[in-house]
């Protein structure tokens, strides 16, 4: 239960992003210098508390598996924040959420077995509780896709799918501190390739944005990868996938309480039903035990 709270506030700190990014976006801040932004200071954030666990260092192998792992990291933010320029965040959010179901499934080729039924119930009470979350049964919903918008949103699934599934396997042996600053490293070369971090020089670092790409790094970089390295490695990628869910609640919660965006009734019921996905399968597990003690 201890490492599933962990992967569970991990999941919630990545619902914050999307209102901090609709805040910075509000002030005229470019897609570069945000995803760069929080690439560069998540590096700094958890590259300085690893500094005290390098005695026993990853071996050159071990290093380059995790900076691989940390591309998936960076490819799931760039491919999402691009999705939001061309369709709406409700559909974007929907799109991201397809790790769900790609994650437990991509566990289960690998593993050679099928989910269990708790497992499968939990996935369409969570693709339901997405579809009503992410208000794509609201009036403008489905009708405001875009190819390109789709595509980006999709993509962003499976490298978040790809970051569940590995980040539980890279390199266990590794201390987590370490391995978040090798992931972090990953995904700020993978940005400044794609957006070279000229924020560092033209002075709007200091003009407003550091705020946000701060906020942006600690809870989409540091607090996340940390708490994932913690506990995916104990619970499996599939459970990771059904609790990653959390982040579309806290989405919708931030955006309401920050933003002061309206939230329907549907999207209320929506919120409900993912909270009951992700803590049926734990919950019938835990009754399963309790009636057959000699199975465990």
């Amino acid at each position: 239960m201890r490492y599933i709270l962990l992967v569970f506030l991990g999941a919630c700190s990545y619902g914050i992003l999307s209102t901090i990014v609709k805040l910075a976006y509000g002030q005229g801040y470019s897609p570069a210098e945000v995803i760069g932004g929080q690439m560069f200071f998540g590096l700094v954030l958890t590259l300085l508390p690893s500094l005290f666990f390098l005695r026993k260092r990853p071996r050159n192998g071990q290093w380059l598996l995790l900076v691989a792992v940390g591309l998936t990291v960076g490819s799931t933010g760039i491919f999402y924040y691009n999705a939001l320029q061309y369709i709406l965040a409700s559909i974007a959010i929907v799109l991201l959420f397809q790790f769900t179901w790609m994650g437990v499934f991509a566990e289960a080729i690998l593993n050679r077995r099928l989910p269990d039924r708790q497992t499968m119930g939990s996935l369409i009470i969570l693709l339901i509780g997405t579809l009503l979350a992410g208000g794509i049964f609201e009036s403008g919903g489905i009708e405001e896709f875009n190819l390109i918008g789709v595509c980006l949103g999709l993509l962003s699934a499976v490298s978040y799918t790809l970051f569940l599934l590995f980040s539980g396997k890279a390199a266990t042996t590794v201390h987590p501190w370490v391995r978040s600053a090798s992931m972090a490293f990953g995904s700020f070369l993978l940005a400044s390739v794609i957006y070279p971090p000229v924020f560092l020089f033209n002075g709007a670092l200091w003009d407003g944005l550091f705020p946000y790409v701060f906020l942006l790094a600690f809870f989409g970089i540091l607090l996340p990868t940390v708490l994932f390295n913690f506990g995916i490695p104990h619970i499996g990628a599939g459970m990771a996938a059904i609790l990653g869910a959390a982040e579309l609640p806290m989405a919708v919660v931030s955006s309401y309480f920050v933003l002061h965006e309206s939230v329907s009734m549907l999207q209320l019921i929506g919120v409900i039903v993912i909270l009951l996905g992700i803590v049926l399968p734990e919950w019938l597990r835990q009754r399963g035990t309790k009636r057959n003690p000699a199975r465990n």
